[in-house]
């Protein structure tokens, strides 16, 4: 079982490929599982750009982010000097913190998730954190999303492509609280393809994202 499956696989058509997330920790052979996790990136001169861009996002009345216990996420690069490209990041950043904040709270319709999802984006959200919900279980360690590139398309749309290594990111049993660990394999590297859009409130959402597990891009 890999950690959270990230909240994707292969691109796919509808909701499946908007957010199917492969998974974490790579002992999958290759197959997503529901049950697996999803996680946070940072390679080389990253800063931990988890609790700086929550914090941030909080003091412009944006909704609080509470991860849960023992689950740390990192992004690489975590700004950008275009301001337009720094917010695209920092509203990515988000969206995969809350992603874990609802799996931690165990709540698929939680406020800042939604805040950050719009469409086929929200459903998907929504029925990946279903599924850990339903399996008993929440996310723990450490997961890196590095390789983080965007390219505006228009005032209010863009994409972004990145890295995820969920080598050292887990799924825990709630109830027993057992760490469900596994080996680190190719599978551990996800990449992953993010469609945004700009709402009125100056938010970029996610709307869209597929990804492909033990993609060679993202191999250490």
């Amino acid at each position: 079982m890999t950690r959270r499956s990230r909240l994707l696989t292969t691109a796919t058509a509808g909701v499946t490929a908007a957010l199917l997330l492969a998974g974490c920790g790579g002992g999958d052979g290759g197959k997503s599982k529901s049950n697996d996790k999803i996680a946070g990136a940072d390679t080389g001169a990253s800063s931990s750009a988890s609790p700086s861009a929550s914090a941030s996002a909080a003091a412009s009345g944006r909704p609080k982010i509470a991860l849960p216990a023992g689950d740390t996420l990192t992004f690489t690069p975590d700004q950008d000097s275009d301001p337009v490209k720094n917010a695209i990041l920092t509203d990515n950043a988000e969206f995969v913190r809350a992603l874990d904040a609802a799996i931690g709270a165990q709540n698929p319709r939680l406020p800042a998730l939604e805040y950050y999802t719009e469409g086929e984006g929200a459903v998907a959200a929504q029925q990946w954190v279903r599924s850990f919900v339903d399996g008993g279980l929440t996310v723990t360690g450490i997961v890196r999303y590095y390789d983080r590139q965007v390219t505006v398309e228009s005032k209010s749309t863009a994409s972004l492509t990145y890295c995820g290594d969920e080598s050292k990111g887990y799924n825990k049993v709630i109830k027993t609280g057992v760490v469900k660990k596994t080996k680190t394999t190719k599978n551990s590297y996800v990449a992953y393809g993010v469609q945004v859009e700009k709402n009125a409130k100056g938010v970029w959402e996610l709307v869209k994202i597929a990804s492909t597990r033990g993609a060679d891009k993202c191999q250490p």
